[in-house]
């Protein structure tokens, strides 16, 4: 076992990466929103897979699958986010503290609600996901961090995609009978 216990590099601190070609300032303003958009992704898988595992009712099957899907999607997103940190010098949030502290994003607290509330829920929470990752692709590509813009632009596509989803799945269209 070992008994290092010298820290490598403290959180909130960015180097920039000279690999990269990306120096300290414009590497800081990078990594704070992409730790930004890591805290929410973060906060948005939970409250997704809390969905996954508390759906129930008709519509099951196939809306357990989707928050499933739209979790993974989530979890592996994030893993994107916090290796571009790394990348770029800094250090990726890591902790669940951080995380929920750091994020933008207000979840729902533990009680479980009827599938539409908790799908309006989710909606609510893609929407400022979105918003704030059209400002991050801005942001990255005016500091001339093209790598960066892309990934998030490929993500937000994903993200965009499964908000799309969430919309259809809360239209009033049913072949479900209510009483």
């Amino acid at each position: 076992m070992s008994t290092q216990k010298e820290v490598r590099a403290h959180a909130g601190d960015v180097e920039g990466s000279e690999a990269l070609r990306m120096d300290a300032e414009k590497a800081e303003q990078v990594v704070d929103a992409l730790n930004a958009d890591l805290a929410d992704t973060y906060v948005l898988y939970h409250q997704l897979k809390k969905h996954h595992w508390n759906v129930e009712g008709a519509e099951f099957r196939d809306l357990h699958l989707f928050l499933g899907d739209a979790a993974e999607n989530a979890e592996a997103f994030a893993d994107e986010l916090a290796e571009r940190v790394q990348a770029l010098g800094g250090v990726p949030h890591a902790s669940g503290a951080t995380l929920e502290a750091e994020s933008s994003l207000e979840p729902e607290d533990e009680d479980v609600y009827d599938i539409r509330t908790s799908l309006e829920n989710d909606l609510a929470m893609y929407g400022d996901v979105i918003e704030s990752l059209r400002e991050h692709v801005d942001l990255a590509s005016n500091l001339g961090d093209h790598a960066t813009a892309e990934m998030l632009r490929e993500n937000l596509v994903e993200v965009e995609d499964d908000a799309h989803h969430v919309e259809h799945y809360l239209e009033d269209d049913t072949l479900v009978v209510g009483e």
